[in-house]
């Protein structure tokens, strides 16, 4: 079966969550199916993408947001009741462009990623349609909100409910829908089935190297997403305090692509901004502990599932470990605020034995648990598509 992806973004390299889902998602499918490619980018294309991609697609096309058509965007979607990143990725040339590659493929089914994708999807009924909403984006928008300042929580909260009044209508135009977590499936009340379809693994991919471990704590991310900026400035300012009262050598690697300012300034003698790491699984092979102090957002965290099939000891709080699933005390350990964090690292450092139980009992659990093997045959059955 000839299958369409419609991405946001070019799902190579796998330095965000979207891209990783849909490269794997991709790479899976093609082993069955025959995958076209479309996608979106508004930022730099690595000249590695589509030579990677052709791997797994018979047919691609990238069409590069220019410069003039984001800046009119950003003031187009204030007078619109469309969400603003739903607004900002579609364009009447866009449409153009999507509509003659259609054309030209014929897919037998479409599969769109993000509901920032849907409206150059929505007008053709005669081909079934299946939409990844990933993320609750409306229920992590209010938690933005929330923690956001005047008046930048007044834009958030105006776009919170455009995204929970899209992500609603929008499900009518699609015969099938999923999911990254049952809680963010809870936060999209629609009349129709919304399958939660998990992030995986590949465990090949994580076998501990013969690295030195030569860093204690690690946090990883893409570091510009204001979720994982945020958790980078808590650990910093508010759990390193507490550690260092107790060890005041222990270091703190904050690992993960374009670091905003704010991470950025938090690096110094105790604490190692790394910037976009070729290796990632190096870093994980050379760290003692993975701390995931995730504060804001609720989906399933790639960070967490890696660090676990790495063999790390992970701490993470309950909102984070609501989507993964992990027992508590067993599998990982569960703090929600800085003292908690704090004595929980301490228990791994002061109980060797424990630390290796739970990182053992961790992998075990996220290698068992999370297959995109499995999570791609399931994404089949529910799309009804047969080899």
């Amino acid at each position: 079966m000839r299958i369409l992806f419609v991405l946001s973004r070019v799902p190579y390299p796998l330095e965000k969550g979207d891209k990783l889902r849909a490269y794997h998602m991709i790479r899976e499918l093609s082993e069955r199916h025959e995958v076209v490619l479309f996608c979106l980018a508004d930022e730099k294309v690595d000249p590695r993408a589509e030579e990677e991609l052709k791997h797994f697609c018979s047919e691609i096309y990238i069409h590069r947001i220019p410069l003039i058509a984001r800046l009119w965007k950003l003031f187009t979607s204030f007078f619109s009741e469309k969400p603003f990143q739903v607004e900002y990725f579609h364009s009447r040339r866009a449409q153009q462009k999507f509509d003659a590659f259609l054309e030209e493929n014929l897919p037998q089914h479409i599969f769109c990623q993000l509901i920032r994708t849907a409206e150059y999807v929505k007008s053709y009924r005669t081909i079934p349609k299946t939409l990844d909403y990933m993320d609750a984006f409306s229920a992590g928008m209010a938690k933005m909100a929330n923690s956001a300042s005047w008046p930048l929580r007044v834009f958030m909260q105006k776009e919170q409910g455009r995204l929970d009044r899209y992500e609603r209508s929008i499900a009518d135009h699609f015969e099938h829908h999923l999911i990254i977590s049952e809680q963010d499936a809870k936060c999209i009340p629609i009349d129709r089935p919304m399958h939660v379809l998990a992030n995986g693994i590949d465990p090949s991919f994580f076998e501990r190297k013969s690295v030195k471990t030569s860093r204690d704590l690690l946090f990883t991310g893409n570091m510009s997403y204001r979720p994982n900026v945020e958790s980078a400035r808590f650990l910093a300012s508010e759990v390193m305090p507490l550690v260092w009262k107790r060890y005041p050598d222990l270091t703190l690697t904050l690992a993960g692509a374009n670091p905003a300012a704010a991470v950025q300034a938090l690096k110094g003698r105790h604490i190692e901004v790394t910037g976009w790491v070729d290796d990632i699984f190096s870093v994980y092979a050379s760290s003692k502990i993975f701390v995931a102090p995730m504060l804001i957002n609720s989906g399933l965290q790639n960070k967490l599932l890696e660090a676990m099939a790495s063999g790390l000891p992970s701490i993470t709080t309950q909102l984070a470990n609501n989507a993964l699933g992990a027992a508590a005390g067993k599998e990982i350990l569960i703090a929600n605020d800085a003292t908690e964090i704090s004595e929980a690292i301490f228990r791994l450092i002061e109980d060797a034995d424990f630390a290796q139980q739970l990182a053992s009992s961790g992998q075990s659990y996220v290698t068992g648990a999370y297959s995109w093997k499995t999570e791609v045959a399931r994404m089949e059955s529910i799309m009804q598509i047969a080899p």
